[in-house]
């Protein structure tokens, strides 16, 4: 089988590297930009130091901060309606993937018009974007450099994943850990842990490749290795930095390799019950690792070793189980919900959920293949 591997962005790291914005301008002969913002950010010296490289850059800026978490279409045209009021050529995220999937939205459109309903799939836009330069303010999504990006549609309750592995990546990503200072305990766990699903998920893949697979497994020790300390002190630069790394390592791959379980399950667990990404990935993750790991023993042993555990020596399938193990307590150590009915799920969605997400077919990825009657057990063994 042939399989491909690349990545469009340029990233610019470490503590600092978001006076790389004025450089990044100056090559894009850039006059006129519009910055989606997230509101938390707006007073605080982080943005002020980006405002100041901007405004001694002599551009003119048109600021948009009304992003809510999972943003809806009507965000979406809201900021498109001010940046095409302002004319810009560029686009500057800087937030979470939240944001940074708004401006990805507004870039879209920006060059090829129309509703961004009417990009929801697989490539189904052909121009690029209006270039994008991306400042994460938590490791997460991977959204700087992924090739997706999720808005929900309020009209139908449901979330639309809009996917271009090679044009919906931001043109420029800064990772910058100064920028993750303020990020509240809990949005870093839960953002951390959606980082960590999405090199795991990508490395058990059907879609996983060589090269995807040496990058999800640094993206995993990086994100296990750092997350406890991040989540402790969100001071500490250097877990900081490291969960960037991890996060975009991940963000990279995910995208060509697709996801499987957790992300599905996780996708109706956030519409139904209006739970965020991370914590609907993070409530799931210990059920669905224990159901897949049958299907590829040796990749899962692999995973423990790369989260630290001592397997050497141990039969495969035992070193397996230690992955999962190191998985629940990963969560455990975050404080993170170890059953859905902890987060206000309720019973009675769960025949309905399941059929929704056999019929979303991560079957095309997801390395054991799993029934509607398979998803409403994980649901109850995660209840």
């Amino acid at each position: 089988m042939i399989t491909s591997f690349f990545c469009p962005t340029t990233i610019y790291m470490g503590e600092g590297s978001y006076k790389k914005v004025a450089e990044v301008i100056a090559k894009l002969a850039c006059q006129r930009i519009f910055i989606a913002l997230d509101a938390a950010l707006l007073k605080t010296e982080f943005y002020a130091g980006i405002a100041t490289l901007l405004h001694d850059a002599k551009v003119s800026t048109a600021l948009f901060t009304e992003i809510e978490p999972d943003p809806s279409a009507l965000t979406v045209e809201k900021a498109f309606a001010v940046c095409q009021a302002h004319k810009a050529t560029v686009i500057l995220a800087i937030g979470g993937g939240s944001t940074i999937d708004v401006a990805k939205a507004v870039g879209i459109l920006a060059t090829n018009g129309g509703r961004i309903h009417d990009y929801e799939g697989i490539e189904k836009f052909l121009i690029p974007p209006l270039p994008l330069i991306a400042i994460p303010t938590t490791a997460g999504t991977g959204s700087e450099v992924s090739g997706s990006c999720v808005i929900t549609d309020t009209e139908k309750n449901l979330k639309m994943s809009i996917r271009h592995a090679a044009l919906n990546p931001a043109t420029f990503a800064i990772l910058d850990p100064l920028a993750l200072r303020t990020v509240p305990a809990h949005v870093a766990a839960h953002s951390g842990i959606d980082a960590f699903v999405h090199a795991f998920e990508s490395y058990i893949s059907l879609g996983s490749n060589l090269m995807t697979d040496a990058i999800n497994l640094q993206a995993m020790a990086l994100l296990a290795g750092n997350i406890r300390q991040f989540v402790a002190n969100r001071q500490n630069t250097t877990a900081a930095l490291n969960m960037l790394c991890g996060s975009a390592l991940a963000g990279i791959t995910f995208g060509q390799t697709g996801l499987g379980n957790v992300h599905c399950m996780a996708r109706f667990v956030g519409a139904e019950f209006h739970l965020s990404h991370g914590l609907s990935n993070a409530v799931c993750l210990p059920h669905v690792a224990r159901f897949n790991l049958l299907a590829v023993p040796e990749k899962f042993a692999r995973v423990a070793e790369v989260m630290g555990c001592s397997v050497q020596g141990q039969p495969t399938l035992q070193a397996a189980h230690t992955a999962v193990q190191a998985i629940t307590a990963l969560c455990a150590d975050l404080s993170i919900p170890s059953r859905l009915r902890d987060v206000g799920a309720k019973q009675e969605c769960f025949d309905d959920m399941a059929q929704a997400c056999f019929a979303a077919n991560y079957n095309r990825w997801n390395p054991r293949h799993t029934t509607a009657a398979d998803f409403r057990s994980l649901f109850d063994q995660a209840y």
